[in-house]
C-alpha cells in the first residue's frame, strides 16, 4: 500500500495539483519545452511529436521548425487552454504565424474564446504551403504564439499550450490544382432515432470515437467535450447538436453551446454556438464537401480544411455562464452525426507523412466509432499522469489497489494456517 501510494505522490503535481474532472487532457507523451522571447533562441519541433509548453499574459513565443524539403506541407496547430475560471472576453485568445528566417509571414490564424465568454480549449492553426510566393524554400521556419486579450483584469495566470507539428509530403503524380466546381450544398436532413450514450474525452488525445447515428451526453458548465468521427476520402460530415431544456433559472445566455468540427491536423473546419433560453435548441455546422485532396484550393475555409481523410474532431463546449442562470446541471447534450457517401481510394504521397497514419482511417477505427472503444488500452496511472481526473477517482483506485493487496495477504495468511 505504501508503495501505491508513494506511485501516485510522484505523479506529476501530486493529488492535490492533478485537473479536476473536465480538465482538459494534454497527451500523456507531450514533451515540455519552453518558447522563446525571439527567434535566436527558439527551441525545435520535431513533426509527429506532441510538445507542451506555456503562454504569459503579453507574451510572445518562438519556436523552430527546419524543413528538409521545399514541397513538404507543414501544419503546425497550437492549443491555448486557460486556467478554468479565468476572466475571458469574447475577443479574448491567441494568434499563431508561420515565419521564414527573414521575418517574412506564410501564414497566420487566430482563436478567440467567442460570444460564450467562458474559458475553454481553443486551437488555431498556422501553415507553409509549398508552390505558393511566400515562403517557398527549404529551411528553417519560426512558429509564433500571441496571446490575444483586452487586458481584463484577472489575466494574468499564463495559459498551458499544446503544439502538434504534422508533415504533408508532395504527392507522387501531379493532381487538379483548382477546387471541386460542383457538390451538393445543400442542408442535409438531421439523424432520427434513439440516442445512445457517449461520454466525450476531455482532450483531442482522449477523444471518444464516434460513427454516424444519434449519441447523447451530459455535461456542466465550463465543460469541453472532445469525439473523434473517421471520415475517409469522398465522404462528407454533418453534425447537429441538441441542448436539452432547463426547468431550472429562467433568462438568456449567449453563446450557451459552441459546436466546433476540426480536421485531423486539428485545423478548424467550422464551428457554431447557440443562445439558450431554458428551452430545447439544437445548433448545426454548415454543409461541407466530401473529402478531396483538391478541396485545399477552394477560397471558403470550411471547404478547404475538408482536403485529408483521417479523424475529424467534433468538439462541443458548455458556457460557464449557464450556471449562473440556469444551475450547475449536468445537461443533456444529443449529437446527430451523419456521414455520407462512398469511400474512395485516396491520393498517393510521394513519401510518408508524419506522423505517418494522420490521414488514414484503420480497421481498429472502424470498428472503435460505432462502439465508442478507445482501443488504447492506457492504465489508470497512465491515465492519472495526464491530470484529466479527480482525487476521488485517485482515492478509489488506491483502495482498490489496497484490497487486491489485503485479499493477497489473507490468502497467504490462510495457506499457512494448519487444518485441523
Amino acid at each position: 500500500m505504501t508503495a501505491v501510494l508513494c506511485a501516485v505522490a510522484a505523479l506529476p503535481g501530486g493529488i492535490a495539483a492533478a485537473g479536476g474532472p473536465g480538465a482538459y487532457a494534454f497527451a500523456p507523451d507531450a514533451l515540455p519545452v519552453t518558447g522563446a522571447a525571439s527567434p535566436a533562441d527558439a527551441p525545435r519541433l520535431e513533426p509527429g511529436r506532441t510538445y507542451r509548453s506555456s503562454l504569459p499574459r503579453n507574451g510572445r513565443r518562438f519556436y523552430r521548425l527546419d524543413l528538409a524539403a521545399a514541397t513538404t506541407t507543414a501544419y503546425v496547430p497550437v492549443t491555448a487552454v486557460p486556467p478554468a475560471h479565468a476572466t475571458v472576453t469574447a475577443t479574448d485568445g491567441i494568434r499563431v504565424s508561420v515565419q521564414d528566417a527573414a521575418g517574412g509571414s506564410c501564414s497566420n490564424a487566430s482563436a478567440r474564446f467567442g460570444a460564450a465568454l467562458s474559458p475553454r480549449p481553443v486551437t488555431a492553426l498556422a501553415e507553409r504551403e509549398p508552390g505558393r510566393t511566400l515562403c517557398p524554400d527549404a529551411g528553417t521556419y519560426y512558429v509564433l504564439v500571441e496571446r490575444v486579450d483586452s487586458g481584463t483584469a484577472g489575466q494574468a495566470q499564463p495559459w498551458d499550450l499544446e503544439i502538434k507539428p504534422v508533415t504533408e509530403p508532395r504527392l507522387a503524380k501531379a493532381g487538379p490544382t483548382t477546387a471541386p466546381r460542383a457538390w451538393d450544398s445543400a442542408s442535409p436532413e438531421p439523424l432520427t432515432g434513439d440516442p445512445r450514450d457517449r461520454t466525450g474525452g476531455t482532450g483531442f488525445t482522449t477523444a471518444r470515437p464516434l460513427g454516424g447515428g444519434v449519441w447523447r451526453s451530459r455535461v456542466t458548465p465550463g465543460r469541453t467535450l472532445f469525439y473523434k468521427v473517421p471520415v475517409d476520402w469522398g465522404r462528407r460530415v454533418h453534425a447537429v447538436a441538441e441542448l436539452d431544456g432547463s426547468p431550472n433559472g429562467h433568462g438568456y445566455v449567449g453563446g450557451a453551446l459552441t459546436l466546433s468540427l476540426y480536421n485531423p491536423v486539428r485545423g478548424l473546419v467550422d464551428d457554431a454556438s447557440l443562445g439558450y433560453t431554458g428551452t430545447r435548441k439544437p445548433v448545426a455546422l454548415a454543409p461541407l464537401p466530401p473529402v478531396e485532396y483538391a478541396n485545399r484550393y477552394a477560397v471558403l475555409s470550411g471547404e478547404n480544411a475538408m482536403r485529408f481523410a483521417g479523424d475529424y474532431y467534433l468538439v462541443v463546449h458548455l458556457s460557464e455562464q449557464m450556471a449562473g442562470t440556469f444551475g450547475q446541471g449536468p445537461f443533456g447534450v444529443t449529437l446527430r452525426v451523419r456521414l455520407d457517401g462512398q469511400a474512395q481510394s485516396g491520393p498517393r504521397y510521394a513519401g510518408r507523412p508524419v506522423p505517418d497514419d494522420v490521414f488514414t482511417i484503420t480497421e481498429q477505427d472502424r470498428v472503435a466509432a460505432p462502439t465508442g472503444s478507445t482501443g488504447g488500452g492506457d492504465t489508470a496511472m497512465r491515465a492519472l499522469a495526464v491530470g484529466g481526473i479527480g482525487t476521488g477517482t485517485v482515492l478509489l483506485l488506491v483502495l482498490g489497489v489496497w484490497t487486491v493487496a489485503a485479499r493477497r495477504a489473507q490468502t497467504r495468511v490462510s495457506a499457512q494456517k494448519p487444518t485441523a
